[in-house]
């Protein structure tokens, strides 16, 4: 798989399924090598919406970043993943995660253990047998890791690891625990704003917006020896700096080539606009931000 050093991340619930496309496809034109996007609750289904922009692109990995748990079984998954991997070899990662607690309570399941769920859950993937085609070539799994725990799975059930909202702190540590020849891929917050004050204004639409609440984010930064304080109001200023990389094109690629630095093989940049599109429009902000930096990072 050539996967490269330099992708693009988006969230949110996916636009129309034109705009889906023309933005894989501008992606890709771009040079970027892969294109991660989230999988809301309420949102565009994720392995459905993968196989649509493989399609829709020529060379582009598709990864998802994650897809849930919850809501799909592991025999299921399994035979997805499978499926996708055998009419696009080479060009699609399936990260799988165990979401949020209040992710989970809005489905009406209970989250607990998620651990040993996911122990479990990779193990009957394993476990099942399949009468389809195979693929060319295996298709990566990874897991959406923080801690050391599920880190260390990533490691030994796992092809690697997906951290969403980290500093470059936690791209040392989990490339320490998972060890050499496993897939190392974080996420990447960029705001192209190189004033101080706007810049961090914009950081918070993001960091605001659910992650400084989430409890497994909070905790991952308090293991990164983050402080209560760090956590009041919106945030401090040395706290969003640390998650949310700011300022002109160069500094922007700094911070990128500090996580490859620190042991990332591949990080997904996520542009944060000063507007967020309509989750059913236009992504055309998007695509400004990532028009500028595509020289920068293509040198990386």
């Amino acid at each position: 798989m050539n996967l490269g050093r330099v992708g693009v991340w988006v969230g949110g619930y996916g636009p129309t399924a034109s705009a889906d496309r023309e933005l894989a496809s501008e992606i890709e034109s771009l040079g970027y090598s892969a294109f991660w996007f989230g999988e809301a609750l309420g949102g565009k289904e994720a392995f459905t919406r993968a196989t649509m922009l493989l399609a829709a692109t020529s060379k582009l990995v598709i990864g998802t970043g994650i897809a849930s748990l919850w809501g799909r079984d592991p025999i299921n998954t399994a035979s997805a993943i499978r499926t996708i991997g055998e009419a696009f070899p080479g060009r699609f990662i399936a990260g799988l995660g165990v979401s949020h607690p209040p992710l989970v309570q809005a489905r009406g399941e209970i989250y607990a253990k998620p651990l040993e769920m996911m122990q479990n859950y990779l193990a009957a993937m394993e476990q099942t047998t399949h009468q389809s085609p195979e693929p060319d070539e295996p298709v990566p799994v990874i897991l959406a890791a923080l801690r050391p725990k599920m880190l260390k799975l990533s490691s030994t059930q796992a092809d690697g690891a997906h951290p969403y909202f980290v500093p470059v702190e936690h791209t040392l540590r989990a490339r320490e625990i998972l060890g050499a020849g496993k897939l190392l891929a974080p996420e990447l917050a960029v705001v192209l704003e190189r004033d101080p004050v706007r810049a961090r204004e914009i950081a918070r639409t993001h960091t605001g917006s659910f992650y400084l609440q989430a409890p497994n984010y909070v905790e991952n930064l308090k293991w990164l020896g983050w402080k209560d304080s760090d956590f009041s109001g919106s945030g401090s200023d040395e706290l969003i700096d640390a998650v949310v990389a700011w300022g002109d094109e160069d500094a922007i690629a700094g911070r990128i080539k500090q996580h490859l630095d620190a042991g990332a093989d591949h990080v997904c940049i996520q542009p944060i606009i000063a507007t967020p599109d309509s989750s059913h429009g236009s992504n055309r902000s998007i695509i400004e931000v990532l028009r500028s930096l595509s020289n920068v990072v293509r040198d990386l």
